[in-house]
């Protein structure tokens, strides 16, 4: 992310961000640390079926944000910050035209934002594991609540940072027409859009 769009994100969002750093340390443990999102190892893949064949596949980078993880006490929270000008296919023309008014419409909205409002674990007492997250997405000027199933998700003390590290990624399906991008879903390009995300942070 270039750093007038680093800029301009923590202008739009920097009062939800800077809130959630006063506010983390109210929720769970002591023991929870605030851990900054990795832009250069954050994105969020997509992939859409069209006409019952193959399916288109994407993704945003430069995803910024923070996350509250404390296992022991089985709490967690997160927030991102999506630039939709980091939108990628592998296609120039596609790319255009996935940013342009009939679908992510980023003129008018330049971010899509993520924040979770209960983390899911396991019953273990020893070594919980995160198994879902569940938050609200703002995307294309909508809001509604989403599901993210934690495939993997772990922290660890990283060598060269030397500092813990954490880690992971989510699945979900979500129906793009809820969000209002609507274009072609009645066309051979299913509403249904997969969402696989990936995050890491580094402890602050």
């Amino acid at each position: 992310m270039s750093q007038i769009l680093y800029d301009k994100a923590l202008v739009q969002y920097g009062k939800p961000i800077g809130t959630l750093l006063l506010m983390v340390g109210c929720i769970g443990s002591s023991h929870a640390a605030t851990y900054k999102i990795e832009p250069n190892n954050s994105n969020v893949r997509f992939a859409i079926d069209h006409f019952k064949t193959s399916a288109t596949t994407g993704g945003f980078y430069n995803v910024i944000g923070l996350l509250r993880y404390d296992p022991r006490a089985k709490t967690g929270d997160i927030s991102l910050v999506i630039p939709i000008n980091s939108l990628n296919t592998g296609n120039r023309a596609f790319n255009l035209k996935l940013m342009g008014p009939e679908f992510f419409d980023m003129e008018r909205f330049p971010f899509a934002r993520f924040e979770s409002t209960k983390w899911h674990f396991t019953p273990d007492k020893e070594n919980p594991k995160v198994t879902r997250v569940d938050g609200k997405l703002t995307l294309h000027g909508e809001t509604h609540p989403i599901s993210l199933l934690a495939t993997k998700f772990d922290c660890y003390l990283t060598p060269t940072l030397k500092k813990s590290v954490c880690g992971g990624n989510f699945t979900t399906t979500i129906d793009r027409t809820k969000w209002n991008i609507k274009k072609y879903s009645v066309f051979g390009l299913t509403k249904n859009l997969t969402l696989n995300i990936q995050v890491e942070a580094a402890k602050q």
